[in-house]
């Protein structure tokens, strides 16, 4: 599609185990001014792990700019060097970030990222106010910025500029969590009463499939403080 043209498809929160449900509507308190904040889930039911609506973190810090933000929504988690290179996003999956920013946890700003399989690129509408809230979303809008999805293996990053200064970059990298896994098992089982210094990161050598939207703050809203969280809702 073009970056003028208009959508309106609909889009329904696909029924899943109550875990993932409970972590694609994980809520995370943002400071505008600075910082990060983020939730993970990587090792999931089997029905949606390495699947595109299968959501592995949600990151949200100032950019270079400290006049911009910057959002990081990350899927398929768990993808091997080997089968990194056929992962792909889904035309059929809206990766959808909401903003709260008057303090009552419901998005009155989203963020909304739609892969276009025709033109291999992915396309950002908002951020805007929503039209339908909770399990159900439409579309908004026209597209605010788009860009080709970046190869795995290309040797710098495609990153597109659309409208009012917002940026998008799509593609495969490097799974930027870190967590020891197995030290953690250990503590739960009351073999180790901590963590190592340093620990062994469980998830090396693997990679996810990565939406980057950033976005002057200007187009959030005035509070100082805003809540945000990442959802994958599926066509229908």
């Amino acid at each position: 599609g073009s970056a003028a043209g208009k959508q309106s498809s609909t889009f329904k929160k696909i029924p899943m185990k109550r875990k993932q449900l409970w972590v694609g509507a994980l809520a995370l308190s943002v400071l505008v001014t600075g910082g990060i904040l983020l939730a993970a889930d990587h090792i999931d039911s089997p029905a949606v792990t390495s699947q595109p609506t299968h959501i592995t973190d949600l990151y949200v810090f100032r950019a270079q700019d400290p006049n911009n933000l910057v959002f990081v929504a990350n899927t398929q988690g768990l993808l091997s060097p080997g089968s990194t290179g056929a992962a792909r996003f889904d035309a059929n999956t809206l990766i959808e970030i909401n903003i709260d920013n008057t303090g009552d946890n419901m998005e009155d700003l989203v963020i909304q990222c739609k892969y276009d399989a025709a033109s291999n690129k992915m396309q950002v509408f908002g951020p805007v106010m929503p039209s339908e809230k909770g399990k159900r979303s439409k579309v908004e809008g026209s597209v605010t910025a788009e860009a080709v999805v970046t190869a795995y293996g290309a040797a710098s990053p495609t990153i597109g500029t659309g409208t009012s200064g917002i940026k998008v970059f799509a593609g495969p990298r490097d799974d930027p969590f870190f967590f020891d896994l197995n030290q953690y098992k250990k503590i739960i089982a009351g073999t180790a009463s901590g963590f190592n210094n340093p620990g062994t990161d469980a998830f090396a050598g693997t990679n996810v499939m990565s939406v980057v939207v950033e976005v002057p703050k200007t187009l959030l809203g005035s509070s100082s403080t805003i809540n945000v969280w990442c959802e994958t809702k599926k066509k229908i």
